[in-house]
C-alpha cells in the first residue's frame, strides 16, 4: 500500500510562501507539466513552489488492462459509466497526505490544486472535500467524478473555493459535454465555477496557460 506520492518539486528563486500542486493525466507522469511554468507568465521573482506528483501504476480497464500511471481505474469515458470509487478514494487520501505535508510550511489558503484530465478530476474531487480552505482548484480538460456524492460530502471550508475549468471544444477523449455537465453539477451544488473554452482537442494551449497564469497570480496574490 502506497502512503506517499513521489513528486517533482520546482522551487522559486525567492522564499516560498505559496504552492501549486499539479496532477498529470492518465498514462503520464509528473514531468508532463513540469515545463509549462515559463508559459504561465508569472513574474520572475514569484514565490510559488510547484509540485508535480507521479500517480501510482495500476491496470486500466479502458486500455485493455495495461498497467500504467493512473489516479484510478477507468472503465469508459462516459459520465454514466461505473466509476472506480475505491481507486478515487485511495488517491484522494494520497493527495490529502501530500497537502498535509505542504501545510507544515505553507498555509492551506496559499495552496492551489491543478490537474489535467484524470488529474483534474481528482484535484476537483479532493479540493471540494478538503477540511481546510484552499486557494483554488483548476480543472483542465477534466470532469467532476462521483458527482452524486458531492452534496453529502463537500466540506464547508471550500464551499466558496475558486474553480477554474478549461476545456477544448474539440476534445475527443474527455468530450466538452462532460465538462459542461460537471459545470452544471457544481452550480447545482452551490459552487461558482468559471468555464474557459479553447479551439483545441485533449491538450493545453498557450492562450489557456496564459489564462491559468493570470488566475494563479490573482488567487495567490503574485505581483
Amino acid at each position: 500500500m502506497i502512503h506517499t506520492l513521489k513528486a517533482i518539486t520546482v522551487q522559486p528563486k525567492n522564499q516560498v510562501d505559496a504552492c501549486v500542486i499539479w496532477l498529470h493525466g492518465l498514462g503520464a507522469n509528473g514531468h508532463d507539466f513540469e515545463n509549462v511554468i515559463p508559459s504561465l507568465g508569472l513574474p520572475a521573482n514569484h514565490n510559488i513552489r510547484f509540485i508535480f506528483p507521479h500517480a501510482p501504476s495500476r491496470p486500466v480497464t479502458l486500455n485493455a488492462g495495461f498497467v500504467m500511471p493512473a489516479w484510478y481505474d477507468i472503465v469508459a469515458l462516459d459520465s454514466n459509466a461505473v466509476q472506480d470509487e475505491p481507486g478515487i478514494r485511495q488517491s484522494e487520501k494520497l493527495l490529502v497526505n501530500l497537502i498535509d505535508e505542504v501545510t507544515k510550511e505553507i498555509a492551506s489558503h496559499r495552496i492551489l490544486l491543478m490537474g489535467f484530465s484524470q488529474g483534474g478530476a481528482l484535484a476537483l474531487h479532493t479540493a471540494l472535500r478538503f477540511t481546510q480552505p484552499l486557494a483554488g482548484v483548476g480543472v483542465l480538460s477534466g470532469y467532476l467524478p462521483l458527482h452524486d456524492r458531492l452534496l453529502n460530502e463537500y466540506h464547508s471550508s471550500n464551499k466558496a473555493i475558486s474553480i477554474f475549468m478549461a476545456h477544448g471544444l474539440g476534445d475527443p477523449i474527455v468530450p466538452y459535454v462532460m465538462g459542461q455537465k460537471s459545470y452544471g453539477w457544481l452550480e447545482s451544488a452551490g459552487f461558482k465555477p468559471t468555464m474557459h473554452t479553447y479551439p483545441m482537442d485533449h491538450t493545453v494551449c498557450l492562450e489557456e496557460l496564459s489564462d491559468i497564469g493570470k488566475w494563479i497570480q490573482h488567487r495567490l496574490g503574485v505581483l
